[in-house]
């Protein structure tokens, strides 16, 4: 079994940091080189550049949530995220579609609940996410 994970290219999770400039401040995000490579072809996909794509994450974040947070794990998540829909079928393995282009509600319907936000229940709390294990 660990021969699938060890095998890996170690150049793949070697770290790399980026100053990257978010509204005109500039900060540094330091994430393995596969999550790099990952979030690139995401931006690639839509044609934007990487930085560009970071940037319209982290605006879109702050308007859902109002806050950031752990803003490099939210990258790594991201990059999962996508890896983990696309074997789900959820968005093409094709490059050449944009990210733009597909129904994000059809891409999000019935997901998992793991995989989701919880929901308010009828009491009005919120409705604690479920962990598998």
């Amino acid at each position: 079994m660990c021969e699938v994970f060890i095998s890996a290219d170690p150049e793949s999770y070697a770290s790399r940091t980026r100053s990257v400039r978010l509204h005109g401040v500039v900060t540094s995000i330091r994430l393995e080189n596969l999550y790099w490579d990952v979030l690139t072809e995401i931006g690639e996909r839509d044609g934007m550049a990487v930085v560009a794509l970071i940037e319209k994450l982290y605006d879109e974040l702050v308007a859902a949530r109002g806050e950031v947070g752990n803003f490099a794990s939210f990258l790594r998540v991201s990059a999962l995220r996508y890896m983990a829909l696309q074997v789900h079928d959820r968005i093409p393995m094709d490059n050449a579609v944009p990210i733009r282009s597909l129904d994000a509600r059809a891409v999000l319907h019935a997901l998992p609940s793991h995989w989701a936000l919880p929901t308010p229940a009828a009491s009005g709390t919120v409705v604690a996410l479920r962990r598998k294990g």
